[in-house]
């Protein structure tokens, strides 16, 4: 029995085959004009201030359609627009409750400071009061 490696038998290479067959794999093929379609519905479905996320699906809609069509020049340009709104929509839908909430903290910051000094200003002056009333 034969035990070096590697052994020969079992490499055997089938006859019809050539040896240096080989399998290409595409990888990054073009699919065409991109529509934009899950990210204008979640435009959409979040916040959608303005009407950006519906405008941002309507063009979306529009470029799917396009596409199917076989209208490439227009579905680029509907997906270049549908892009468009969906940066103006995240933009937004990021922005303004950020804006909010740093209002929100920054008012509840702002009155724990003004509450804190009227009760100082109160105490000190309860605390004059009383030492004037018992002095006379």
């Amino acid at each position: 029995m034969d035990t070096s490696y590697p052994r020969e038998d079992i490499f055997m290479t089938h006859p019809n085959k050539p040896d240096n067959a080989h399998t290409v794999v595409d990888i990054g093929a073009p699919t065409g004009p991109r529509d934009h379609l899950l990210w204008s519905l979640c435009n959409t479905v979040y916040l959608n201030l303005c009407c950006l996320g519906f405008m941002a699906l309507v063009y979306s809609v529009k470029a799917r359609d396009q596409k199917v069509q076989g209208n490439e020049p227009a579905a680029r340009r509907y997906g270049r627009k549908a892009r468009c709104y969906n940066i103006l929509a995240t933009v937004w839908n990021i922005a303004l409750p950020a804006f909010i909430l740093a209002l929100v903290i920054t008012g509840i910051v702002h009155l724990s400071q003004v509450v804190n000094a009227s009760l100082d200003f109160f105490s000190l002056r309860s605390y004059l009061g009383s030492t004037d009333d018992d002095s006379n």
